[in-house]
């Protein structure tokens, strides 16, 4: 295997270990022992609201954090160090979880918050690593590969935890309380076994190394002024922002929609590993959509089916329905994902591309920021979950019609 093929193998690889916290932890386990676990007592409208401010909390200290750290690695040559230390952290803080007692929902928020951050802002700084893994052609397919083992490396891990908190005594545990805690600590674990492979073959421009201390918010400042000199980026960005609300949205509230709704628990834990391996050929798939019509038009067709989902999700009322609705989001999560990732990429300028993905990351975390809180709002306001979901379809219209403004660089050329 020469290097460049290694570097890329390397750096999806990455995507399989972290998807493990976005799986198991963000949209599996999280929200189910939050509410039933360390939330026990409140009523459901009260712990929906306590999850989407941990969520929102945690996407604010990722807008401010998430382009400094951009900007100070795009001087330093310190991204794959960067993606060390915040992968760290959010492993820690995940592992932490296992040794918060019941009842203590602020505690289990701020470590959800803290792991929150290390996720989001390591993954802002290994997207940047995509320019130095892939050549301008190919974006589209590298990065799809890494959403795809993203996919399937966390659907398997996931598989292993929902294992261990049905049949706890095949793994040695008493109880399925032990497990879940065990089902944190595997996902640290997992993340940081599969940081090492991008440690060890990803290789990055060089830089200069005294900028990873002297970077300030002077700098941070200057991204943005940069950032309106590039007018493709910054119109794709408005786009993204409220587009990304809608799919993180969803990633994130769809379990505790469906407790919400009655479900019961198994039943949700099942719709997420499906989704989980529907997403891995879907994630490929429109790696070559993108390759073919262009990464603006496979969002397009996510975006659409995103319009479908929200629309059935307001009448769902069985687990067959949520079913449903876990294999339609599988096939396009990972797509719109994928190819916004990928189109970026190609229209930030060279030399700048963590600091842009800072940027980047930023807003996706920002406007997650708004979509638990709407959620919240109008669940409370008017007493019905359902309105909830549906008022999220409003973010994918907004951000399709801004995409609509943006213009894709041709297949192979990069700004």
């Amino acid at each position: 295997m020469n290097q460049r093929r290694a570097a890329i193998w390397a750096w999806a690889l990455y995507d399989w270990g972290n998807s493990a916290f976005a799986t198991t932890v963000m949209a599996g386990f999280f929200p189910i022992v939050f509410k039933e676990y360390w939330c026990v007592g409140a009523a459901a409208t009260q712990s929906t609201a306590r999850l989407a401010l941990a969520n929102a909390l945690a996407s604010l200290a990722v807008m401010v954090l998430a382009p400094l750290l951009g900007a100070a690695t795009d001087r330093s040559g310190r991204r794959r160090q960067a993606v060390l230390v915040t992968a760290a952290t959010g492993a820690a803080a995940t592992a932490g979880l296992a040794l918060v007692p019941p009842g203590a929902w602020l505690s289990a928020a701020w470590l959800f918050a803290l792991a929150m951050v290390g996720f989001c802002c390591s993954c802002a700084v290994y997207d940047a690593l995509l320019v130095d893994v892939a050549q301008p052609d190919q974006m589209d397919r590298v990065s799809s590969l890494g959403y795809a083992l993203g996919y399937l490396g966390g659907g398997l891990l996931f598989v292993a935890n929902v294992a261990m908190v049905q049949w706890p005594a095949w793994f040695g545990l008493t109880d399925a309380q032990q497990a879940l805690k065990a089902a944190f600590v595997s996902v640290a674990c997992w993340w940081m076994l599969f940081t090492w492979p991008l440690l060890r073959w990803v290789r990055e421009r060089p830089g200069d190394g005294r900028a990873w201390l002297r970077h300030t918010g002077a700098g941070w400042l200057r991204t943005w002024r940069d950032l309106r000199q590039s007018p493709a980026a910054l119109s794709f960005l408005l786009a993204y922002w409220f587009y990304i609300d809608g799919v993180d949205t969803i990633i994130r509230m769809a379990t505790d929609y469906g407790l919400s709704l009655g479900l019961d628990r198994n039943d949700l834990l099942l719709a997420l590993v499906i989704t989980q391996f529907v997403g891995f050929p879907a994630a490929v798939g429109f790696g070559r959509l993108g390759q073919a019509l262009g990464a603006r038009t496979g969002v397009f067709i996510g975006l659409g089916a995103y319009l479908a989902i929200t629309a059935y999700g307001y009448f769902m009322d069985s687990a067959r329905d949520f079913y449903l609705l876990a294999v339609a989001v599988g096939l396009v999560q990972g797509g719109v994902q994928s190819l916004s990732r990928s189109l970026y990429a190609r229209l930030i300028p060279p030399g700048r591309a963590a600091e842009f993905f800072g940027c980047y990351n930023m807003l996706g975390k920002f406007a997650a920021v708004l979509g638990p809180l709407l959620i919240a709002a109008v669940g409370s306001v008017s007493g019905d979950s359902r309105l909830g979901l549906a008022s999220v379809a409003m973010l994918f219209v907004v951000g399709g019609l801004l995409l609509t403004r943006v213009r894709e660089p041709p297949p192979g050329t990069a700004t």
